[in-house]
């Protein structure tokens, strides 16, 4: 495949993202990136591994602004997205990859060989996967994926001046109920026809 070609998947809570990802980019044999990203912004922050990890995808300064930051001007939300930037323009420059969420599309708006997915999936289904994933996380699923899903927009919506889920963003939406395996043979053959058959 050409160099350097970057899939970005943004999600909604419960709708398999973060698996379908992995499993595209084992497919395609490239690097996978979303939590792995933490220990790397800390680096290039400064910060605690511990800080980031806190503050990872708010868009608000929280007690960690006062406890670490208190004297800095910039918030640490702010210091903690700007260095995520860099991050994800530094892997983008290196190598392919797929990047989980973190306003990767936005960030690599300008990056010659990029493919922008959405993937979203019906209420129920997306309840049934997180009370079946994590069984003892709310007594009500529907009221737990939305406050997910709000925290997600919240956050997108505050660093880019683009709305979390609309359709311009994207390259392509789908809806990831029709199964997860089904998903990622899409998605792989749809990568493969845009950026070539062989690594």
């Amino acid at each position: 495949m050409d160099k350097n070609f970057v899939i970005t998947i943004g999600r909604e809570y419960g709708s398999g993202g973060r698996v379908i990802g992995q499993a595209v980019a084992d497919r395609l044999g490239i690097k996978f990136y979303d939590d792995e990203i933490i220990e790397l912004i800390a680096k290039e922050s400064g910060l605690s591994i511990e800080a980031v990890s806190k503050l990872d995808g708010t868009k608000t300064s929280s007690f960690l602004y006062n406890a670490f930051m208190s004297t800095q001007s910039v918030p640490l939300n702010d210091e903690i997205f700007f260095a995520q930037s860099k991050v994800i323009k530094d892997i983008a420059s290196k190598e392919s990859c797929v990047i989980v969420s973190r306003c990767a599309d936005y960030i690599l708006r300008e990056h010659k060989n990029l493919f922008n997915i959405f993937i979203y999936a019906p209420m129920e289904a997306r309840m049934e996967r997180t009370k079946s994933l994590y069984h003892d996380i709310a007594n009500n699923y529907e009221n737990y994926v939305k406050k997910m899903d709000k925290k997600r927009a919240d956050y997108y919506n505050y660093f880019t001046p683009n709305r979390w889920g609309d359709r311009s963003n994207y390259h392509m939406m789908i809806d990831s109920s029709i199964g997860i395996e089904n998903t990622v043979n899409m998605l792989s053959a749809m990568v493969t026809a845009l950026f070539g058959g062989d690594n």
